[in-house]
């Protein structure tokens, strides 16, 4: 950004000792936080291993409530899913809310979003969003839900669908770069969201990326058994599944690289995701789970201001991520956030602390997971240790450092009474303040049964 274009921001962004930074949000969907080069992993991410090179990087970053809509509605409102009434998928969030991209654009931001929105409600479609229904963004070019990778169809500002051509991972960033331009040509700051659909299931592979992975030469995690059976869905996790998962991960890394050739140093990127994949560990699948591979998330902050070449234990979770984008663009998150503001925290190394800063993160789950396997549950995680409990009884207990793969459940042991005590009293004071019930919550299929007007504004 010129002088000359600086001074003609709004009173609220000049008012700041330095152009506010652009934001680059970018969300694949279902990418399990082991599943990065820089982690050690397996699979090829060298766009985002030199990412996190050039940034921050969290090792112990995870999803509040691991499954897609109250993911994406906690990154958006800054609040627990619960919170604003998107406990579980499909449901329709209410407009009334804050959001990160309101915020933005009453400071200033040229806000965009390209990808697959789930936060309508309704039917898993393709589907139009009228402007109002946007949450804040201005630009968009986007789909409600669907996951038909070479099929994708997504809307711009009129009902008519646009057909995506090829794989659609190559699509949205194409869209996204389309942002970038006429952004460049705007004088104000930006702030896009480009939310991917893969690698979640089903696992296809990417063009380009056929071979990429032989199934038979993969090193399978500890904790895999083979694939998990889930009923009306087959196996899930076999080694052709993953190996194709890998191969989407690939592709996508290649996309962050062209996204990174198109933005200037003034830009803040954020690489996350709204949770992560079963893929056959404990003998399940999917995600809803409190175990690492569905819970734990990549996420890496690069961008100006931000130390090079850092990695961080430092719990850190969902409802972390909004107040922490509005403190990098000089903005407040509102009262209604209880996350933390972790922007001087990564400026500093860690030196500056603030006074919320979390030692632990909630976890939960509102719904019983897929083909009814669990029931609702909630728990926590520190750097060490990971608690999850059921309504009436605990469920699971892990020491991470001792058992990164979680293949001893604790829950059993005697010397860990006190610790799972005070773990109990974490949740429950939790669930007191934050107004959390045990009641399970249902999508709107069976809402709408005894609730018909739940879907509103779909």
């Amino acid at each position: 950004m010129t002088r000359r274009e600086f001074a003609q921001v709004p009173a609220a962004l000049a008012a700041q000792s330095a152009p506010p930074p652009n934001i680059l949000f970018v969300m694949p969907d279902q990418w399990r936080g082991m599943d990065l080069g820089s982690q050690g992993a397996q699979v090829r991410t060298p766009n985002l291993d030199r990412l996190a090179a050039r940034g921050v990087q969290f090792d112990n970053a995870v999803a509040n409530t691991p499954v897609c809509s109250p993911a994406r509605a906690s990154l958006l409102t800054g609040q627990y899913a619960h919170s604003v009434d998107m406990a579980v998928n499909d449901l329709p969030l209410d407009d009334r809310h804050p959001t990160i991209a309101k915020i933005l654009a009453k400071a200033g931001y040229y806000t965009g979003f390209v990808g697959k929105w789930h936060l309508h409600g309704g039917p898993r479609m393709p589907g139009y969003v009228p402007p109002e229904r946007r949450q804040g963004y201005e630009f968009w070019a986007a789909s409600i839900c669907n996951h038909s990778y070479f099929e994708q169809v997504y809307f711009r500002d009129s009902p008519e669908p646009i057909r995506m051509p090829g794989y659609e991972s190559y699509g949205w960033t194409e869209l996204a770069i389309e942002f970038i331009e006429k952004a460049k040509l705007r004088r104000q700051p930006w702030f896009l969201s480009l939310q991917q659909g893969p690698p979640h299931d089903p696992y296809l592979w990417p063009p380009g990326f056929e071979k990429s992975y032989d199934p038979a030469a993969i090193a399978m995690r500890p904790n895999w058994s083979g694939g998990a059976k889930i009923a009306g869905a087959g196996t899930i996790g076999t080694r052709q599944h993953i190996a194709a998962y890998y191969a989407a991960i690939e592709a996508l890394d290649r996309e962050v690289g062209k996204l990174l050739e198109k933005i200037d140093s003034n830009t803040l990127v954020l690489f996350l995701s709204d949770h992560g994949d079963m893929l056959g560990s404990q003998n399940t699948a999917l995600k809803r789970k409190p175990w690492e591979e569905s819970c734990r998330v990549p996420l890496i902050f690069s961008g100006p201001g931000i130390p090079q070449g850092w990695r961080t234990p430092q719990p850190i979770s969902h409802i972390d991520l909004v107040p922490t984008m509005l403190g990098f663009a000089g903005q407040k998150p509102t009262p209604e956030m209880p996350g933390c503001d972790f922007s001087n925290f990564i400026r500093t190394r860690g030196r500056s602390k603030p006074k919320d800063l979390p030692k632990h993160s909630m976890l939960m789950s509102h719904s019983m997971t897929e083909a009814r396997q669990f029931d609702p549950w909630r728990g926590l995680r520190t750097t060490r240790w990971k608690y999850a409990r059921f309504e009436n009884k605990p469920w699971v207990l892990y020491d991470l450092a001792a058992d990164p793969f979680e293949r001893t459940n604790l829950i059993g042991e005697a010397r860990h009474a006190k610790l799972m005590a005070g773990f109990d009293r974490e949740i429950e004071t939790w669930q007191r303040h934050f107004n959390d019930s045990w009641a399970e919550q249902v999508d709107w299929r069976l809402r709408e049964r005894v609730q018909p007007n739940a879907r509103r504004g779909v």
